[in-house]
């Protein structure tokens, strides 16, 4: 179908029948003249197709080790220098300390990224999984991005793979989906010149996939890319997926400027958040889920999103650095409480699950206490 002939209408017809949609109609519902509710509309139908009123969190908490950074990312606030006095690197007590909180809180998962401290050998970052692992063996370690993985391949002269299966034996359970950033080396070059490239990235979690690890993705957007690079982007990871089926949340990240190398960007709006949440819904067609991060969306945006196309809300989040010292204004953490209200008032059904999407049944008793839902799995 040549440009000229795409409309709302024609891709409501694929969208029904269930049929791929290409990166120029991508680009179409990108488009400012294109109604953001019909693209909604449309998102919101494909969301109700794969989860019915469904809407998952989760109740985790957030663990980076340092914030010592070998790379200069354009658009990062978190990072530090060796000698900057917010720079630190966490001992093994602090690491355990945390994992014990989370534990203390009821949390399922502990998620750990961080900077590449030029200072600290793989092994460090290697006993980070394991020392957790083998203190809290239920909670979930969804740990290190595809870049963080890459630096672990400058620091051992290992494959990934060898990375990976040494990760997964000390307590690696998934991978984040960070670093993604934006492909399209017209973007990236300017943004993270010497982070991994986006065959590099992809290779990385193309190899987790093979060796069982499910992993999330992620796409940076609002800094100084362009539509193209967006769609560009998602029909990457859409490629990936067909070879490998082992992403399952795509999240959409809006960029932060304040106290970055790009702080004269306006931050995107809501409604380009919205239309980025429906696109990608649209787009990634096998992806399951779409996660509205409501840390970096805002709480009123990420409740929205839940009728854009979204079915997650991430969880409680404790801890987070990295939007925080980028100038988000959201919470530092929201109860349980808080997390199902915006769900039950967006008009769906909140379901906790762990970071697999098993469902969790709570001990009414205890609320440190769970288990799978042996329905769910």
């Amino acid at each position: 179908m040549s440009i000229a002939a795409i409309s709302i209408d024609s891709i409501r017809e694929k969208v029904i029948a269930g049929e791929r949609l290409t990166l120029d109609e991508g680009l179409f519902l990108y488009r400012d003249d294109t109604p953001l509710h019909d693209v909604g509309a449309l998102a919101d139908m494909v969301r109700m197709r794969l989860h019915g009123e469904q809407v998952y969190y989760n109740i985790n908490t957030h663990l980076n080790p340092t914030n010592i950074c070998v790379y200069r990312c354009t658009f990062c606030a978190f990072r530090s220098d060796l000698r900057d006095p917010k720079g630190y690197a966490m001992d093994d007590e602090e690491i355990l300390q945390r994992g014990g909180e989370a534990v203390s809180n009821g949390c399922t998962e502990l998620h750990i990224v961080g900077g590449l401290h030029h200072q600290k050998e793989y092994d460090w970052y290697l006993n980070i999984i394991r020392i957790l692992h083998e203190a809290y063996p239920r909670l979930h370690l969804k740990a290190w991005t595809g870049v963080e993985i890459n630096w672990f391949e400058f620091l051992t002269g290992k494959s990934v793979r060898e990375i990976l299966e040494e990760m997964i034996e000390a307590g690696l359970g998934s991978m984040p989906g960070g670093g993604a950033e934006i492909f399209h080396p017209e973007v990236r070059g300017k943004l993270c010149e010497h982070k991994a490239d986006a065959g590099k990235w992809l290779d990385i979690h193309r190899q987790a996939h093979q060796l069982g690890l499910r992993t999330n993705a992620t796409m940076l957007y609002g800094s100084i890319e362009k539509i193209y690079h967006r769609v560009d982007h998602l029909v990457r990871l859409r490629e990936l997926q067909d070879e490998t089926g082992g992403f399952q949340t795509f999240i959409p990240l809006a960029f932060h400027p304040e106290n970055t190398g790009l702080s004269h960007i306006r931050k995107p709006s809501s409604l380009v958040d919205l239309r980025t949440i429906a696109v990608s819904r649209l787009m990634l067609d096998n992806v399951p889920h779409i996660k509205a991060y409501w840390i970096m969306l805002g709480i009123g945006t990420a409740q929205a999103a839940l009728s854009y196309g979204a079915d997650d809300l991430d969880g409680t989040v404790r801890h987070e650095l990295i939007y925080h010292d980028a100038g988000a204004t959201t919470p530092e953490l929201l109860s349980v409480e808080q997390l199902c209200h915006l769900i039950r008032e967006a008009g769906r059904e909140p379901v906790e699950r762990d970071t697999l999407y098993h469902p969790v049944v709570r001990d009414a008793g205890d609320p440190a206490g769970w288990e799978l839902d042996p329905v769910g799995r």
